[in-house]
């Protein structure tokens, strides 16, 4: 005699999907819907702003070099022009690897690697962005191609005979060229040329990779960098009223308890400003301390407005540049250092 089993022992429903009717295809996704989704993704550069590790990077960037620019320009001063450009290059060394090491972290946090170190990412920026500079020269010359082409073309529509036809051709060509290289420059070449070397790409890859970009999807990656644009410059509109407004309220609040320590002062520190230009000649020497820690606490306050729009700018192009590469079929990821 059988028995039906117990509950505990019993098999689960397993609800099987309806299989889809033959011959039917799934929905395709329309351009303007790719596009929307690819702004949507844009927006997550506003994630950077919890990432510790570069916060932490890009304060330490913005410190240093700002230490010894304040160097450089003291050591021009007393007349020291050698020291003082020794320090100079030195304050440019440190932003720019600097900014490196945090674009790479950024590139890395958009392709959902969490465990990034920091000296990976100076590691890399150390032996990766010199890849960088070399791109300028090749981008200088197809500037100088483009503009020689145009100088040429305008040579010979100063013909005597056929200079009038030629210039009527000269003119939508020369207009749409310029036109179309400045566009390709502000939304392909100058925003994402790093994040394709972040991306581990070399010199010659990323110029290869731009010129595609250029050629297939110009009009998407103009959209996006202008998306990035626009959530960039209102991160920077509220960081800016936030630190003018409590600039103002810290300012009166310190008058009311006495502090005398005026509104241009507690604003000077708060816009990365110095004593320098203030006239502090006619504060009671008591005060000068808590004028020098105004500008020292502003100081700080300064640092972190700067780094919040930096923040969202490198994940911003990071995204953009993983979005464009999504979309360009085969293109290369990686790459031996030329």
């Amino acid at each position: 005699m059988s028995f039906p089993e117990s509950e505990s022992n019993a098999q689960a429903l397993v609800v099987v999907p309806a299989a889809p009717a033959r011959g039917s295809r799934p929905r395709e996704i329309s351009p303007g819907e790719q596009t929307w989704r690819a702004i949507a993704r844009v927006l997550r550069c506003l994630d950077a702003v919890r990432d510790g590790r570069i916060w932490y990077v890009l304060l330490s960037t913005f410190a240093a070099s700002g230490l010894l620019l304040a160097m450089a320009q003291s050591a021009f001063a007393k007349g020291q022009n050698a020291w003082g450009a020794v320090q100079g290059g030195l304050a440019l060394f440190t932003a720019f690897y600097g900014a490196n090491a945090a674009g790479w972290l950024t590139m890395q946090s958009a392709r959902g690697v969490d465990d990034a170190t920091i000296e990976q990412a100076l590691r890399m920026a150390l032996t990766r962005a010199h890849r960088l500079l070399l791109m300028l020269p090749l981008l200088m010359a197809m500037a100088a191609v483009l503009g020689a082409a145009i100088a040429l073309l305008l040579w010979v529509s100063r013909l005597p005979v056929l200079g009038p036809l030629i210039y009527t051709l000269v003119v939508p060509l020369a207009v749409v060229a310029a036109g179309g290289a400045a566009l390709a420059a502000t939304a392909v070449l100058v925003p994402l040329s790093a994040p394709a070397i972040w991306a581990g790409l070399t010199s010659w890859q990323t110029l290869r990779w731009l010129v595609r970009v250029v050629r297939h999807r110009l009009a998407m990656a103009a959209i996006l960098v202008s998306a990035l644009s626009l959530v960039v410059g209102l991160v920077g509109g509220l960081v800016t009223f936030i630190v003018v407004l409590g600039g103002q309220v810290f300012a009166a609040a310190s008058a009311a308890m006495g502090m005398a320590v005026s509104r241009d002062i507690v604003l000077a520190g708060l816009f990365g400003y110095g004593l320098r230009g203030l006239r502090i000649e006619n504060m009671a020497p008591e005060l000068l301390p808590y004028a020098h820690a105004a500008l020292i606490g502003g100081g700080v306050v300064f640092a972190m407005a700067l780094v919040l729009p930096a923040l969202v700018y490198l994940r911003g192009v990071a995204e953009v540049h993983l979005i464009l590469g999504d979309s360009l079929d085969g293109a290369p990821s990686d790459g031996p250092a030329p």
